[in-house]
């Protein structure tokens, strides 16, 4: 998409590049964010998203091409572009040994808010992620929850256009992630703002209106998540048989499709779907917490499995069943994936590009 004719994006981006000597961190960005959606920057460690997060918010200046945030240009207006954006760093920033209130106070003293109105807006924010009980307890008694939803109440403090968070949920645990991603649709709604984040996790990339792909400082796909997962558009059906060779046979024969056969290794019984077996009216086998079935063994996991994909896996099901006389172990169907997703546009998984820490991890102040 070529932000060409998008004048009331909140970020907008065309031929934005930075390189560092021979290379290229980000090369030739085109980017348009409609204001008031919640944006993923979704890409591997290292594929130039926290540099184009460094761009738009002014800290890194491009080698080429242009960007406006919040309607003004990052080259010629840097001081307006930073009144209009809020910005979360990978690496918490706060001071430990203040509060939370004296934290944001300080945050309210560099943007010139007025002293009253400042305590208002403090209250505010920390009524709005759930910290007004602990505004006077200190940053360094806070989990790391805790401290990612104040450096968010922070960012919004001087009612930003934009908010920027870089990996918002690092270092965090699952639970926490989900609160954290309870409060940002929260804050979005309530203050209207644009969310603009980078991360590397899957499940992140699945909340937000609006996901662009990046690797290797390249845009390789942007759209919705489900637009995104309709370019792969079909389901991953798993099978395992008795004879997977004479599965895959049949399979060939009857259905004039090919299985692929996979490692015993890979499999995964955490990852069955039951719907397909109920539909073939197969029992699907059950385990308790040891892996163990009702007679107490475990299930055999040779010789390993047949895998296809089709554009409808649970109606698929009960014909494929149908198509094999080897009687199945089980079926497994999955739908697509931001993971399918990327290996489709790049030939690998985000797992397998992932390999190094955040190039703006350095960018935020030093403690």
């Amino acid at each position: 998409m070529s932000p060409g004719g998008s004048g009331g994006a909140a970020v907008l981006a065309e031929g934005l590049r930075k390189d560092y000597g021979d290379r290229s961190a980000v090369d030739g960005l085109d980017l348009a964010v409609p204001a008031g959606r919640t944006f993923g920057f979704l890409g591997p460690n290292g594929a130039g998203k926290s540099t184009t997060i460094g761009m738009l918010c002014t800290l890194l200046r491009p080698s080429g091409g242009r960007a406006r945030v919040a309607g003004r240009d990052v080259l010629s207006e840097p001081h307006e572009v930073r009144r209009r954006i809020g910005l979360v760093f990978q690496e918490s920033t706060l001071d430990v040994d203040l509060t939370a209130m004296e934290n944001l106070r300080f945050h309210a003293d560099l943007f010139g808010i007025p002293r009253r109105q400042a305590v208002e807006s403090i209250i505010d924010m920390l009524e709005l992620v759930d910290l007004a009980d602990r505004r006077d307890s200190t940053v360094r008694t806070f989990s790391g929850g805790m401290r990612r939803r104040l450096e968010i109440a922070r960012g919004l403090l001087h009612t930003p256009r934009v908010l920027f968070l870089d990996e918002p949920t690092t270092g965090l645990d699952p639970q926490t992630r989900v609160a954290i991603w309870e409060h940002l649709h929260r804050l979005r709604r309530e203050r209207e703002v644009t969310v603009f984040l980078t991360t590397h996790h899957l499940e992140e990339a699945e909340h937000c209106d609006l996901i662009a792909i990046m690797d290797e400082g390249r845009l390789v796909a942007q759209g919705t998540p489900a637009e995104l997962k309709a370019v792969v558009g079909a389901d991953l059906v798993v099978l395992r048989t008795d004879d997977d060779e004479a599965a895959a046979r049949a399979i060939r024969e009857r259905l004039g499709l090919d299985a692929d056969s996979f490692d015993a290794d890979s499999f995964d019984t955490a990852d069955l779907d039951t719907a397909g077996l109920d539909a073939a009216g197969l029992d699907a086998p059950s385990l308790d917490a040891a892996g163990l079935d009702a007679d107490g063994f475990a299930p055999d996991r040779s010789p390993g499995g047949l895998r296809l994909r089709v554009p409808d896996g649970a109606a698929f099901v009960p014909r494929l069943c149908a198509a094999i006389s080897v009687p199945v172990h089980s079926v497994t169907v999955t739908p697509p994936t931001l993971d399918d997703v990327f290996l489709h546009y790049t030939g690998r998984t985000i797992r397998e590009a992932d390999s190094g820490a955040s190039p703006f991890a350095g960018i935020a102040p030093r403690r």
